[in-house]
């Protein structure tokens, strides 16, 4: 099992001035700590579930964009990106610069978005949700065909792009993830389109991954090459008093077939959290048993998928 670290705070007590090396204080120190992945949030407000929507928010491409800057080898994506908030084209052109200039760390993490009171706040595009999760699966097969040498036009219900150009392409076709854990629509976009899929440690979640077992049958796909990974908190306390507690927890998402757990750390500018979960949690984590992968032959995602 990896560990990544979640960013969605940037009220550090240095305020604003010192934002920038604080980041990269934390960002560099969760690299030598071996964490696998970064995240910020896409978000232009806060979040409820952190803080009042007052509280300080960075917007997500800039600051992966200055996070790739300042690391060599974490992977990098918002978690998730908002659908309704930028057109595809240019959605597919972020994560591809992201990707270039990381040199092949970019992920395209990705939602049907949510937060209706921030997007009304400052003009930004929500439709309905019904609307949201169709414009979700048209990006979807843009960013892809983009990602790909098909330059043909693009006809959708929502979207039409006439030349499908991207110059430079990624150094490698940037995996995705889909946030979310509905039933009937995400999870079967995360078996049609993506690399991993992000859901709770709540006691739902492996009726949550028969699910996507069900949509990975039906869509011909092979349920094992999807990486699940989930979102908890990852404190390991101050002076290590939770340690046991996270490593059975992680322990048992692991024999789910969870392989990644992705969370935000308290008061992470001061890093040590950081160091201590790389000594006594990311280590041990690395080793914990999966289950076995079921014996079915592998069906490869199509460069492109088909239009509507």
């Amino acid at each position: 099992m990896e560990i990544g670290l979640h960013v969605p705070d940037f009220s550090y007590p240095n305020g604003p001035g010192g934002l920038a090396d604080d980041l990269t204080r934390v960002v560099t120190a969760a690299e030598e700590a071996g964490f696998a992945r970064v995240s910020v949030m896409d978000h232009v407000w806060q979040i409820d579930m952190v803080g009042p929507p007052e509280q300080a928010m960075l917007e997500a491409y800039t600051t992966l964009g200055y996070l790739a800057a300042r690391t060599s080898r974490v992977q990098l994506l918002a978690w998730v990106t908002a659908v309704s908030y930028r057109q595809p084209g240019l959605l597919a052109k972020l994560v591809s610069t992201l990707d270039v200039l990381s040199k092949g760390r970019a992920w395209l993490g990705i939602g049907a978005a949510w937060y209706g009171e921030e997007a009304a706040g400052l003009g930004l595009p929500f439709p309905g949700t019904a609307e949201r999760f169709e414009r979700l699966e048209e990006t979807l097969q843009i960013c892809l065909q983009m990602w790909s040498e098909d330059e043909s036009p693009y006809e959708g219900r929502h979207y039409r792009l006439a030349r499908t150009l991207n110059s430079p392409q990624p150094i490698r076709r940037p995996p995705i993830l889909i946030g979310g854990g509905g039933e009937k629509k995400t999870l079967r976009l995360v078996a049609r389109y993506a690399q991993a899929c992000n859901l709770f440690p709540g006691p739902d979640l492996e009726r949550k991954l028969d699910v996507l077992r069900a949509h990975c049958e039906a869509e011909g796909r092979d349920y094992d090459d999807i990486e699940k990974t989930v979102m908890l908190p990852l404190d390991p306390g101050e002076k290590g008093e939770n340690i046991d507690g996270l490593l059975t927890r992680l322990r048992d998402l692991a024999a789910l077939g969870v392989t990644e757990a992705h969370g935000l750390i308290p008061r992470v500018w001061e890093t040590d959290r950081l160091a201590l979960l790389g000594r006594e949690v990311i280590a041990p984590a690395a080793d914990f048993p999966t289950p076995p992968a079921t014996p079915r032959p592998t069906t490869d995602l199509p460069a492109a998928p088909p239009q509507p």
